[in-house]
């Protein structure tokens, strides 16, 4: 039972990320990127502070509880989407199994999108390494605290939020590929950070925020790019990105787990490093690309 309904969440939650080309749609090229910032602040803010609150919830309600509130949630977010939200109009009359196809037929046509993909799967997979292994180091020496204190890790994350505004600004003003090229340093940086404070609960917390801004900043920045590349494709374009997005995420957690396990929290951080260099090699290879058409 379990099993069944975390495949129906799985399946049904990529709805969420219809948000996003769905405001793309909805603005005028010169705010797309705020547009775009906004909706995703409110997909962080959600991922991130859902942990917090089930926790609390859990622990004073019973697991139980959570389930009732999520339940509650949907409901009236249903009924919020199916009144308050205006309507769109198809871009494409293809039928859905050949919208499918036409997925691997965006994938070869547009490079920037295959670079986009790999370089946002990467930056994912490094973000997943730490969120993976945080609670296994926090269980032991020297903090010995438990997973709450893990989710309460997510209260900090929601930083990343605020640095939408920031990034989707500087994104329309001076294009996105600076503020990627900028994200990417910082999520660098910040697992340099992580790996000398393996003892140290303020290292882990500025890490953190480091970690979260430049992962919130590059996503932004990503989806502004893809987003305009064909405009009446703007969904299967978020498809084929958050596909490969999703694959680094998942990727991340499994590298995460195995470096932990065979090396411990350098080794961790290690690998967060080898992603977010993999994310630098991606965005970079672009732009020699493009200097040697020109």
């Amino acid at each position: 039972m379990l099993i069944g309904a975390s495949l129906a969440i799985g399946v049904l939650a990529t709805m969420a990320q219809q948000a996003g080309p769905f405001a793309a749609e909805l603005t005028p090229p010169a705010q797309r990127g705020h547009a775009i910032g906004t909706v995703m602040s409110g997909l962080v803010l959600g991922i991130l502070l859902a942990r917090t609150a089930a926790g609390l919830v859990a622990e004073y309600f019973g697991w139980r509880m959570v389930f009732a509130v999520s339940v509650v949630t949907m409901v009236a977010l249903a009924v919020l989407i199916a009144t308050r939200l205006p309507h769109s109009k198809p871009t494409s009359t293809l039928p859905y199994g050949k919208l499918l196809g036409s997925l691997w037929h965006l994938a070869v046509e547009l490079r920037e999108l295959r670079e986009a993909a790999l370089t946002g799967a990467a930056l994912f997979a490094a973000f997943s390494v730490f969120w993976t292994v945080l609670s296994l180091l926090l269980a032991g020496a020297p903090f010995h605290l438990g997973p709450q204190v893990a989710g309460l890790f997510g209260v900090i994350g929601v930083t990343g939020a605020l640095a939408a505004p920031w990034a989707d600004k500087f994104a329309d003003r001076r294009g996105p590929r600076s503020v990627i090229s900028l994200s990417i340093g910082l999520i660098a940086m910040s697992f340099i950070v992580f790996g000398f404070s393996g003892a140290s609960i303020a290292g882990l917390v500025i890490g953190v925020i480091m970690l979260d801004i430049g992962l919130q900043a590059a996503q932004v920045s990503n989806q502004s790019r893809i987003f305009a590349l064909k405009p009446e494709a703007r969904s299967r374009v978020n498809t084929v990105y958050m596909v490969c997005y999703f694959i680094g995420g998942a990727a991340g957690s499994a590298a995460g787990a195995g470096a932990w396990h065979a090396f411990g929290w350098t080794g961790a951080c290690i690998t967060g490093l080898l992603f977010s260099s993999l994310s630098g090699w991606s965005h970079a290879r672009r732009r020699q690309y493009a200097e040697a058409v020109s």
